[in-house]
């Protein structure tokens, strides 16, 4: 048996907003509740579960594969929002690109302060 990854919590400051944020920005849609969180389908065998944390969240990073036309799309929804993104995961704000292992790469932040990565490329090499 191949081990997936079947769904990953997201802890956020408002499961709704950052739920609608992320599938606006990447370009999915929320999944109509089931009580507790507020769900996005990313791909047939994955969902981030939004929840309401009231106290500190810790920053997480999520990095995603995307095709050149993905890639192009989602940039274009970050840029039209005026939502500062960046090169390196240290400074997701300088407004470039990066071009490792041949392809392009950004980071940008959540509502929560997560931090989000897109790449042409992926680095896992599969």
């Amino acid at each position: 048996m191949t081990i997936r990854l079947d769904h990953t919590i997201v802890p956020s400051r408002n499961k709704n907003a950052s739920a609608r944020f992320f599938a606006e920005v990447m370009g999915l849609t929320v999944t109509p509740g089931r009580g507790y969180f507020a769900q996005v389908r990313v791909n047939e065998n994955l969902t981030f579960d939004f929840a309401d944390e009231d106290g500190p969240i810790p920053g997480q990073h999520y990095a995603f594969h995307v095709s050149d036309q993905e890639f192009d799309a989602i940039l274009a929804r970050i840029k039209v929002r005026g939502q500062d993104y960046g090169s390196e995961p240290h400074d997701p704000r300088n407004g470039r690109l990066n071009r490792r292992r041949g392809g392009r790469g950004f980071y940008f932040e959540d509502p929560s302060g997560h931090l989000l990565e897109l790449m042409t490329v992926p680095e896992t090499g599969s």
